[in-house]
């Protein structure tokens, strides 16, 4: 985990310090030269690199948290995975969680819940702000495994 946020402190992003929202997500997009397309779609989201380029998909069915979960997820893969050369896709919640799909949980969470907000608020309070039990209960796992 110390590898990831080494490599996530680098973006000076202030993942982890501040909550993360829609306009954050948009600004590192244009930094980083992403296109988001947002469209009805039977997944809710994913990454992928075609010609050089790179792409999040996002299902225009999704709203609130949701969607900002799911484009920071999707960020985090294009941020934590991106492939030298070749194509590449990356599927939000398709099949079994594998090590780079809990790792763009644990960058969406963090963005989404930073540390400074899981320390002053309640579940109750969390669960009042529109984060799901799931959400929270992996972003409280993650601070208490690894002190994030």
């Amino acid at each position: 985990m110390r590898l990831l946020t080494d490599k996530i402190s680098l973006l000076c992003i202030d993942w982890n310090k501040r909550p993360l929202v829609e306009a954050d997500f948009y600004r590192l997009c244009r930094r980083f030269g992403l296109t988001v397309h947002d469209s009805p779609m039977g997944v809710e989201g994913f990454y992928y690199r075609l010609l050089g380029r790179d792409f999040i998909a996002i299902d225009s069915k999704l709203s609130g948290l949701q969607k900002l979960a799911v484009l920071f997820h999707e960020l985090g893969h294009f941020l934590l995975h991106i492939p030298r050369s070749g194509p590449a896709v990356n599927f939000h919640a398709v099949g079994h969680p594998t090590r780079q799909e809990r790792e763009a949980d644990f960058f969406a969470l963090c963005a989404l819940m930073p540390r400074p907000l899981i320390e002053n608020r309640s579940q109750t309070e969390l669960l009042h702000e529109g984060f799901s039990r799931e959400m929270i209960e992996t972003r409280l796992a993650i601070f208490e495994r690894h002190n994030i």
